[in-house]
């Protein structure tokens, strides 16, 4: 019983917290806002093996391949409803996933990629917070949209693209 008594007197400080001004108020407007979740993006060894495995095991939607030579990449798209994965495969000598996956042999998660509605405006506050851009500016990325990736070791270990919604 003395758990429960414990409990019973420490709500009321719980409650009060909940209730007292919210911690965002503090937080200055940006000039830009992080919008939704656009895709989770995954080097793969075999891209004919991983389209497979999305489209006939697991019965989603799968795009043809698309060769985006000035990213280094093959991209394939699976369709998730909420979101798409993003199936990478190296183009080229210098891809940047052909040295990803000479570390990762069997393939894994490269990056993540979340939509923002300036991405102009994102740059200039990020370069302000000491966000380091891989780019000097956006590149057009596999929607056809300009994109920027954020340095991993600012993002805690995250390879991070923003994508212009």
């Amino acid at each position: 019983s003395g758990l429960l008594t414990r409990l019973q007197t420490s709500a009321p400080a719980i409650r009060t917290l909940s209730s007292s001004n919210s911690f965002s108020q503090n937080i200055p407007s940006s000039l830009w806002k992080l919008g939704r979740l656009n895709h989770v993006a995954i080097a793969v060894p075999d891209l004919e093996k991983a389209q497979s495995l999305y489209k006939d095991v697991l019965g989603a939607q799968v795009s043809e391949t698309v060769a985006l030579p000035e990213h280094g990449v093959y991209v394939v798209f699976v369709e998730l409803g909420n979101t798409k994965l993003e199936l990478l495969h190296p183009l080229g000598e210098k891809s940047p996933i052909a040295s990803f996956l000479q570390k990762n042999k069997t393939g894994g998660m490269h990056h993540i990629c979340i939509e923002v509605d300036d991405i102009k405006a994102a740059m200039t506050e990020l370069k302000k917070k000491k966000i380091r851009i891989l780019s000097e500016e956006p590149k057009i990325g596999a929607h056809g949209k300009p994109v920027i990736f954020l340095h991993p070791k600012d993002c805690h270990g995250v390879l991070v693209e923003l994508e212009q919604a």
